[in-house]
């Protein structure tokens, strides 16, 4: 795993095969698209609705474009990429569930990480404090927070079997280290899925 990135950045980069084409939706600086193109060759195109994230990106010779992920998907053709990344952001889309769908029309692939709601040391803030906690991976009070949907582990393996979604692999990290499945849903901070449509 490369050291350099996030773990859950670290693990798609190892996951994506070499010479396929990507799309990182809500890619931010660029960073795992950087590295994807450099390391594995891929051909790496992002959606950012930050404007300055943008700037960064194109300065870095990136193929990024200004767009809000929400509804900026649509203009994308069915099956354009091998894979469609959406990097700790499902929490903030309007609609999880279209988002999902929107990823798997337009990658045969996707992976989806997002902080777990569920996590023990969120769950223990708002039993002993009463309230919504700031973490490492939630950094913001509430009331300045893009989230609008508190996913957790549990949660987003009922929306991939409500969908019809297969999910492919599946990959848990606190503490910025990989942990192992067993009670992920309270033991992790953030987790990663790798999801694809069904064939059935």
């Amino acid at each position: 795993m490369t050291s350099a990135l996030r773990p859950d950045l670290a693990v798609i980069l190892d996951h994506v095969e070499p010479g396929s084409r990507a799309l990182d939706v809500g890619c931010g600086d660029g960073v795992l698209m950087a590295a994807l193109r450099d390391q594995k060759h891929v051909d790496a195109r992002g959606i950012e609705i930050d404007g300055a994230c943008v700037e960064r990106c194109v300065a870095r010779g990136l193929s990024v474009v200004q767009g809000d992920a929400d509804r900026d998907l649509s203009f994308y053709p069915d099956g354009a990429f091998d894979y469609a990344i959406l990097s700790q952001t499902l929490q903030t889309a309007e609609r999880p569930d279209r988002m999902m769908q929107e990823l798997l029309r337009v990658g045969r692939r996707a992976f989806v990480s997002f902080p777990n709601f569920a996590y023990w040391r969120m769950r223990w803030a708002l039993l002993s404090r009463g309230r919504m906690p700031v973490t490492r991976h939630l950094p913001v009070t509430w009331y300045e927070t893009q989230n609008i949907h508190h996913v957790t582990v549990k949660d987003f393996e009922a929306l991939a079997d409500d969908l019809g979604v297969q999910i492919a692999n599946r990959w848990f990290f606190t503490n910025e280290r990989e942990i192992g499945e067993g009670g992920a849903n309270w033991r992790a901070e953030y987790a990663l899925f790798e999801v694809e449509r069904s064939s059935v």
